[in-house]
């Protein structure tokens, strides 16, 4: 797929690895609609990066909401080929806290949107495209979800984290193997340690810590980078069914 002809919903797109992406297919001639819940940044979003972009307040976890989002995405682009999951939340916490066993709820807030949350998405997505004219070795379409590595090697602390992400992990094969009947891609990216606003204003011992964890290069991954892997996966046909990291060598420690 010619990042040209890419139109695509991005989750979680008004900020951080989903705006990076974003900007990435824009500039690149795509067109795209940023799926978040956070509207100030989604008109900041779209300012930036102009017509060929739009905004719509989207909860990832409700089954009607992204249905309709998705659809009327595809109706103001003409048309869906790419849905790039990337709305997710730490979730972080122990399992048995000082304050006493993690809530059930957190875990399942966690699973819910990271998870669930990118299943959702995904199926909409592909309700859509299976109904695309074929391109080049059939395909319709692709859809690419954010893992990370805490879905191999989690740390103290990230047992709802890593459980949602294996989940995405888990369900990658299983969903290319179906939809390549209707010649649509599934691929996930697994991102080491990202330099996103979540670690804006972070102490710099802290941050010069994780740089130094990381063997080679030793900093955090950029933004623009992940999108770079994205971009990749939707012009190459051959990759679909896969995870891929993207992670400097880190592998994470117990905590």
């Amino acid at each position: 797929m010619q990042i040209n002809q890419v139109k695509a919903v991005v989750t979680g797109g008004v900020s951080g690895l989903g705006f990076a992406v974003a900007k990435h297919l824009v500039a690149h001639g795509a067109s795209v609609a940023l799926c978040d819940i956070n509207d100030e940044k989604g008109a900041a979003a779209v300012a930036e990066l102009g017509a060929k972009s739009s905004y719509q307040r989207v909860d990832v976890t409700s089954e009607d909401g992204v249905a309709a989002a998705v659809k009327q995405a595809a109706e103001r682009m003409g048309g869906l080929n790419v849905a790039m999951n990337c709305a997710g939340i730490l979730g972080a916490g122990r399992v048995l806290g000082k304050e006493g066993p993690m809530p059930l709820k957190t875990f399942q807030t966690t699973v819910l949107v990271n998870l669930i949350g990118s299943f959702n998405v995904a199926k909409s997505a592909a309700d859509i495209m299976q109904h695309n004219a074929p391109g080049e070795d059939g395909e319709r379409g692709v859809i690419v979800n954010t893992a990370s590595i805490a879905a191999y090697e989690g740390q103290i602390g990230q047992a709802a984290y890593s459980a949602s992400k294996g989940g995405i992990v888990g369900m990658t094969l299983p969903m290319a193997r179906e939809f390549a009947r209707i010649g649509v891609r599934v691929m996930t990216v697994a991102p080491g340690v990202f330099h996103t606003p979540m670690v804006d204003g972070m102490p710099q011992a802290v941050y010069d810590s994780l740089c130094a964890q990381v063997p080679y290069p030793s900093r955090l991954g950029t933004a623009e980078e992940f999108a770079d892997t994205v971009a990749f996966i939707l012009q190459n046909r051959y990759m679909n069914g896969s995870v891929i990291r993207v992670d400097g060598a880190i592998r994470l420690a117990p905590k």
